[in-house]
């Protein structure tokens, strides 16, 4: 089974029992099926995006906490994504290698949603960028080192990193490849240009 589907399900628990709440509580508050829920928690199914914020919210969590004390596994081999869905998005005019395509987005309630599939080249450049969000990063493939802050973290096919956007960061890649990550934008309040 795999751990990724694990890690989510178990967190969802988690929190559930903590806050004292029911599978039917979180399902209907969720809008989806107790059945659902049970699976999820179980490791069987893996929800989509907006299904998991919606869970998130019903479990009256933060979505920078319930991703805060999850560890992702580095088991994942692939992200199912339609290529012909991804539009390119301009970026700074000043930023060289650097490839944005924009995969999904929806605002829920009060949480603003974005993932972004970002292929960085070997020489690129760019300065360190601030959003308006908390950042999750899944390498899908090649390495670069993330600068966050003072700090540079290497990261790898198969690693991901959880952050706060206001710290200022940049992906460097000083590989001979090109690296290509999953980015997920969870902004404070309505998405702004990042």
């Amino acid at each position: 089974m795999n751990d990724y589907l694990i890690g989510i399900g178990k967190r969802i628990k988690d929190i559930r029992k903590t806050n004292k709440m029911t599978i039917s509580t979180v399902a209907a508050a969720a809008e989806v099926s107790n059945g659902l829920i049970s699976r999820i928690e179980n490791g069987r199914t893996i929800p989509s995006l907006p299904v998991l914020l919606n869970i998130i919210n019903a479990l009256e969590t933060k979505v920078s906490d319930f991703f805060d004390g999850m560890t992702i596994a580095n088991e994942l081999k692939y992200i199912v994504s339609r290529a012909e869905d991804n539009a390119i998005i301009e970026k700074e005019e000043e930023a060289q290698g650097f490839t944005y395509k924009y995969l999904f987005g929806k605002q829920l309630s009060s949480i603003g949603f974005e993932a972004v599939l970002l292929e960085v080249q070997p020489n690129s450049y760019r300065d360190k960028v601030e959003t308006d969000a908390y950042e999750f990063k899944y390498m899908l493939s090649g390495e670069c080192v993330y600068s966050i802050g003072e700090d540079e973290v290497l990261l790898k096919e198969g690693d991901s990193i959880f952050f706060d956007g206001r710290i200022p960061h940049v992906p460097i890649n000083r590989a001979n490849g090109s690296a290509k990550m999953l980015v997920l934008y969870f902004f404070f309040n309505t998405p702004n240009e990042s």
